[in-house]
């Protein structure tokens, strides 16, 4: 039983360890000066009809046919998607899209900076009708009572498109050309409102795997059931509008504020006039709101193990062989941590339980 106990303390402590390399961004420009962040500077649209575009960065294998890109989930682990190689500064995103099926199948259009500001669409497998919304702001993850949904029936039967349109002064999310949502700075929680550069992310993941904690299981509509796959979500079209130019955008400080970004040959809202949205005053307001269980605590720090930010819904590569009871694995993420405190004093409690354990060896000996 001796040996056992400093096995399990080593092995806790590996699991600790894990959990802290989970969440964090690749380089957070709020704590340190990062490299310049290519700027797509322009309109372009991509038609994935004809295949991949050297635009994107692919992680899994998303394939392309006669419907575009496909996202498929056919087995566990798996969570394909592409994301862009460039980044715009305030823009207008139209992704026409065909949602997944499949219980606990997520499909999910998310625009994403290096400081962890969100901007997301996400269709549930289960759900034909419906679609949600979110937003996140530096990657705080201690209120995601943000979510909302809204009606989209047939997003699994057939094409949709989906638009991001964001300002420094609102966020309209828009189906078909119809709006269902506005976000202004005033309207979003404190310090929340997303405006630093983003790139565009797309792909699916199984909020549903059974090694999943329990509340992200629920929120996806229950548990994924592998057998009656796969599993495909489909990216016919992106139309991407950047209203900022330049070759690259920087973080000037550490604020986080869109004034403290500037943009290498161009400038700031130098292409703001393109596609902005003049009225949104037929936005519905807000009344369904959804508790989206967020498998991560809400601190990000850096390591130099990824190459992009690792950020829910998406995983990075990698996971853990077995975890603790209480404890679950969203591919490498661990997603019950422990709290900060725990971490802090994690390492002390191990070495008084290999002390104790010496201890007890030399004096059985």
């Amino acid at each position: 039983m001796r040996l056992p106990i400093i096995g399990s303390a080593f092995g806790l402590l590996s699991i600790t360890s894990l959990v802290a390399a989970q969440t964090y961004t690749n380089c957070d420009p709020l704590q340190k000066t990062c490299p310049a962040d290519p700027a797509l500077g322009k309109t372009k649209s991509y038609d994935f009809t004809q295949g991949a575009s050297s635009d994107f960065t692919a992680t899994g294998t998303p394939t392309y046919g006669k419907d575009g890109a496909e996202f498929t989930v056919a087995k566990q682990g798996d969570a394909p998607l592409i994301q862009s190689n460039w980044y715009i500064m305030f823009g207008h995103v139209e992704y026409t899209i065909k949602a997944a099926p499949g219980t606990g199948i997520v499909s999910s259009a998310v625009l994403q900076s290096d400081d962890l500001d969100e901007i997301d669409w996400e269709w549930l497998g289960g759900n034909d009708n419906l679609v949600q919304t979110n937003y996140f702001g530096k990657g705080d993850t201690s209120d995601y009572n943000r979510g909302a949904t809204h009606d989209d029936p047939g997003n699994h039967d057939g094409f949709h498109t989906y638009t991001v349109d964001w300002t420094s002064s609102q966020i309209v999310w828009q189906i078909d050309g119809t709006t269902v949502r506005v976000l202004t700075p005033s309207t979003a929680d404190t310090n929340q409102y997303p405006q630093t550069p983003m790139v565009v992310k797309v792909g699916i993941w199984a909020g549903g795997d059974p090694t999943n904690a329990a509340g992200t299981i629920a929120w996806a509509g229950g548990v994924t059931d592998y057998s009656a796959g796969p599993y495909t979500m489909y990216l016919k079209t992106l139309k991407v509008t950047d209203y900022s130019t330049g070759s690259s955008y920087e973080y000037d400080n550490e604020s986080g504020d869109w004034t403290s970004i500037s943009a290498k040959g161009g400038s700031v809202n130098g292409n703001i006039g393109a596609d902005t949205m003049s009225s949104v005053e037929s936005a519905p307001s807000v009344t369904a709101t959804v508790n989206i269980p967020i498998p991560w605590s809400g601190t990000h720090r850096e390591t130099s193990t990824f190459t992009t930010p690792d950020v829910w819904p998406w995983v990075a590569t990698g996971s853990a062989t077995s975890l603790p009871a209480g404890w679950a694995s969203s591919g490498s993420r661990s997603v019950q941590p422990p709290s900060t405190a725990s971490v802090i004093f994690f390492p002390v409690y191990i070495g008084l339980l290999v002390v104790s354990a010496g201890f007890i060896l030399s004096s059985r000996l």
